[in-house]
């Protein structure tokens, strides 16, 4: 009989829909079967599927049952483990083992169709706690080929043939970076993953930790082979304890299995591998105030020059890359530069990972080449916009990033496109935005992140950016006037220019961006008194129209008795203790309540 391995998500999305339960209900269904000798269950991290969770997926026949629950496990141990037949009730599509670039398929879904998983090639597919399973898909054969056959400078020269440029937001090119760190002569180097993955909505870094723990450990070991290092250093935050746990563990199967510590391969060559803890702070996701968190200081971004490749962690030449970024070195080695670089723009080869979500009907995450088109990504892998609403906007790049709009579909996604457009890549955010959103709203929600989070130490990021929030609020509450627009431009500018690090000087996008792209909604705020999208409640007025057939249902339903009226009769709202939640317009049979 062929064994059968049910892998069951662990993504955030799968949990909160209760994939715990789910993978405990087959363990006992497969128990009480017997089916344990020829069944294993395991999980992995986020399939990408988010809006079907609980996701599980049944190899080696490749079938995927989405949005289950635990009632339906029996059914599918007794149909499909048992018998062979897929229940096609339960089924969202066939998926299929294909090449290396397209390793799961939908056949009925552009979700992953129009997708090239590199980064993301073994979620789903192996068993993250298994080291075998790592090796199997050919883990640790670009290390093995670096450390037998290839001296630092060949590897320094391949990732830089390559290509590949820094997946955390700034796009610097890793082969130079690391040539930098080479060049500079001192007898310790090291070399730290940043895992700190702060942006809101963002989790692509979590979910290769999660799922391909041992990918990241075999790029830092061939990393630390190519500048010098003898010790590295993940840096992930606490809020991941799955990704924790994960990489903690495989660290310690590299170990076991010789493929951490001393003489490597037989080649001489040593590495150590630990991981330290973050407490969660968005600005540790800066390079120099990770350093500084590491060395037990608070995490302060420090002035630059000296980089860290000259001078980092403990004033040694330090590199810094984030999780995407080393996914990616393994296959390059292994593969070659020229594979890598068969794929995505001149300048900017590969693919990038992107947490999509927001209002998008496929939320999750999704890889793609290198400039595809931003109306690929939302309408033909995003599935468009739910309930029929009109695109609005897409905001990339975090907190850092910006308010791009339907202009800008056709845009190829690349590093300096978007950074033209006023947006940037950041580490992967997508949010999607409808006609129901207010962009002045947004800008001050990715600002009031931004004031939260600002580690203090510079005068333009942490009292610039809370004068530029206080305008945004007066705006929103209907107190602003055309004088303030003025003046958070004139802020946002001072701070892109004089704050310390690039977390303070990219803080101003999101407001620059919708005041560039939707300046009239700004205008609306404050000449009209009006919110266009109804989102500042200050600025909403709740009316009962003559449709209103006096059924009653509206005072029933306001939590604030602010309807009063006889049945039959048309009802008014008491504008003094109405609180503008929408709870009478929501339950209003002839849509008789409007706002103005």
């Amino acid at each position: 009989m062929i064994r059968l391995q049910v892998v069951v998500c662990e993504g955030y999305e799968c949990l909160k829909s209760y994939s715990i339960s789910i993978k405990e209900e087959f363990e006992k269904k497969i128990k009480f079967y017997g089916l344990e000798k020829n069944i294993s269950v395991f999980e992995n991290s986020c399939f990408g599927l988010c809006d079907k969770g609980p996701v599980v997926v049944i190899y080696p026949d490749c079938t995927l049952y989405a949005s289950l629950k635990v009632e339906d496990v029996d059914e599918i141990c007794r149909e499909h483990l048992i018998k062979g037949k897929v229940v096609s009730r339960l089924n969202y599509t066939d998926i299929t083992p294909e090449d290396e670039q397209k390793i799961i398929q939908y056949q009925e879904s552009n979700f992953y169709v129009k997708q090239v998983r590199r980064v993301l090639r073994n979620s789903g597919l192996i068993n993250p706690m298994d080291i075998n399973e790592y090796i199997a898909r050919n883990g640790y054969f670009g290390v093995h080929k670096a450390l037998t056959t290839m001296t630092p400078d060949d590897v320094i020269n391949e990732v830089e043939k390559s290509g590949l440029r820094g997946r955390g937001g700034g796009g610097f090119p890793t082969g130079l970076k690391w040539k930098y760190a080479r060049l500079n002569k001192s007898d310790i180097k090291y070399l730290i993953c940043n895992a700190d993955e702060g942006d809101p909505g963002a989790f692509m870094d979590r979910a290769v930790l999660e799922g391909d723990p041992h990918s990241i450990i075999e790029a830092m070991i061939i990393g630390g082979y190519a500048i010098g290092a003898t010790q590295g250093y993940i840096y992930v935050r606490t809020e991941y304890p799955l990704a924790v746990e994960r990489i903690n563990h495989a660290i310690k199967q590299a170990y076991e299995y010789e493929l951490l510590g001393n003489d490597i391969f037989g080649s001489g060559f040593s590495f150590n591998l630990e991981t330290r803890l973050g407490a969660g702070a968005f600005v540790c996701g800066e390079e120099t105030a990770l350093i500084a968190s590491i060395e037990g200081e608070r995490g302060m971004p420090r002035n630059k020059p000296p980089y860290p490749a000259e001078s980092g962690l403990w004033n040694k030449p330090t590199i810094i890359n984030n999780v995407e970024t080393f996914s990616n070195i393994p296959q390059i080695i292994f593969k070659g530069a020229d594979w890598f670089a068969s794929i995505g723009t001149k300048k900017a080869t590969g693919t990038k990972v992107f947490a999509l979500g927001g209002k998008i009907n496929n939320t999750g995450l999704i890889e793609i080449p290198m400039g595809t088109k931003l109306r690929e990504v939302i309408f033909n892998i995003g599935g468009g916009i739910p309930n029929g609403k009109k695109f609005k906007a897409v905001q990339t790049g975090g907190p850092s990033g910006g308010c791009l709009t339907e202009e800008h579909l056709d845009t190829p996604i690349d590093y300096d496109n978007l950074i033209q457009l006023g947006s940037m890549m950041g580490s992967g955010g997508m949010i999607v935005m409808d006609e129901d959103n207010c962009m002045v709203d947004v800008a001050r929600f990715y600002l009031e992140f931004t004031v939260e989070e600002s580690c203090g130490k510079c005068t333009p990021c942490r009292e610039g950016t809370k004068r530029m929030l206080e305008l945004l609020e007066k705006i929103t509450r209907g107190e602003g006037n055309l004088a303030d627009i003025d003046t958070l431009t004139s802020l946002a500018y001072s701070i892109k220019d004089s704050a310390l690090c690039g977390l303070g000087q990219t803080a101003p996008n999101p407001v620059l961006s919708t005041l560039k792209n939707f300046k009239e909604e700004y205008i609306a705020h404050v000449v009209d008194k009006k919110c266009p999208a109804g989102v500042c409640k200050s600025l909403i007025r709740y009316y009962i129209t003559e449709d209103c057939i006096g059924c009653g249902k509206c005072s029933k339903n306001c939590p604030a008795d602010a309807i009063n009226g006889k049945i039959k009769e048309v009802h008014t709202i008491n504008k003094d203790t109405c609180i503008k939640c929408g709870a009478c317009a929501m339950v209003c049979p002839t849509h008789a309540i409007i706002t103005a």
